[in-house]
């Protein structure tokens, strides 16, 4: 039984109430141009996408989003730095926080209405604030016209990227669009996926029979897998990114492209070893000029407080999955942008 509790404006009625200022749209759009000329190979920099696991109060990410704002410009003639301003969280067995979107204050129960406008204000103060437009996951692709206006970058997650919709939504999105490998590992999968979401679709989406030309920008995030003993296999090595890259040329798929994701699987979730795994990722872009054309970036997982906690005591501190902290953030992104 579904009991109808809020009505959720149609996006287009919140657009109106709070839309992207016409300055902080400018920046957005070119933002976006520097994340798609790097997926093209327009352009030889480096994204890193970086920020919170998750996205659960608002003055911490902002006050961490004017650091890399700061950071930036330190950078930004080798990296194109996106903020994780991640508002919707997956739940492995489908309880437990879900993210602002659904939960605007996590000692407070659900309020999605509340929760847009709080995501809103989130993204457009971060604009504003660093001069940096953000990356967010499509958990629910029926929301994501609420938000999409505002993003330079969209991921679509491990557990995600084997369904329909998720694939067809991704289709018709205008800036980059991340599919991580399935939890299986399984590279005939993810390749299906990036193929179904650069194609053009015919659907049903929000009351409305729609079409999309496909996104061509649509490549692959490498996230490690999980064996059916729940052990993690890490997908960021050389041999396996080599692996991958077969795969595209046997392909006809548009701008074969990588994100390596330096946590989840490929860390085991231990944050620390995020440090460890870029370096050798950027070794073997040393090492070969394959390697190095089709590994575009790196996402890592990054907060201002170090590690995570249950409970939002420690300001800055991930109430979800362990995070780097701000020094060896900073470390991070100074040594790849170097080598890169």
């Amino acid at each position: 039984m579904f009991n109808k509790k809020i009505r959720i404006p149609d996006p287009e009625e919140i657009l109106d109430k709070m839309p992207l200022p016409a300055n902080l749209k400018k920046i957005k759009k070119e933002r976006d141009k520097l994340v798609t000329d790097v997926i093209t190979g327009k352009s030889d920099k480096l994204i890193l996408i970086i920020g919170p696991c998750s996205a659960h109060e608002a003055k911490p990410v902002l006050d961490y989003v004017e650091r890399l704002g700061k950071l930036n410009e330190q950078v930004k003639d080798k990296v194109v730095l996106v903020p994780r301003i991640y508002t919707n969280k997956p739940r492995t067995r489908g309880v437990g926080y879900k993210g602002m979107f659904s939960q605007p204050d996590p000692t407070k129960s659900e309020d999605i209405l509340k929760g847009i406008y709080a995501i809103r204000e989130l993204n457009i103060k971060a604009i504003e604030a660093s001069g940096l437009s953000a990356a967010d996951e499509m958990l629910y692709p029926a929301n994501i016209h609420y938000v999409d206006d505002l993003l330079s970058y969209i991921a679509v997650g491990a557990r995600s990227c084997e369904n329909q919709l998720h694939r067809l939504v991704a289709s018709g999105i205008d800036v980059p669009v991340g599919v991580k490998n399935p939890m299986s590992g399984s590279i005939i999968t993810l390749l299906n996926s990036v193929y179904a979401a650069q194609s053009a679709q015919v659907f049903k989406l929000n009351g409305w029979q729609v079409e999309t030309d496909g996104n061509c920008l649509a490549h692959s995030i490498l996230r490690g897998a999980v064996d059916s003993y729940g052990n993690d296999i890490p997908n960021y090595h050389y041999e396996t990114v080599m692996q991958l890259a077969e795969s595209y040329a046997k392909s006809d798929l548009k701008n074969p492209a990588v994100i390596i994701d330096c946590n989840h699987s490929n860390s085991g979730k231990q944050f620390y070893q995020q440090i460890r795994i870029s370096e050798e990722v950027m070794r073997n872009r040393v090492y070969s000029a394959d390697f190095k054309k089709i590994v575009k970036g790196f996402m890592v997982e990054s907060f201002i407080e170090e590690g995570n906690q249950k409970e939002d005591i420690i300001y800055g501190k991930s109430i979800t999955d362990a995070c780097l902290g701000w020094e060896d953030t900073k470390r991070l992104i100074l040594e790849v942008a170097e080598k890169a």
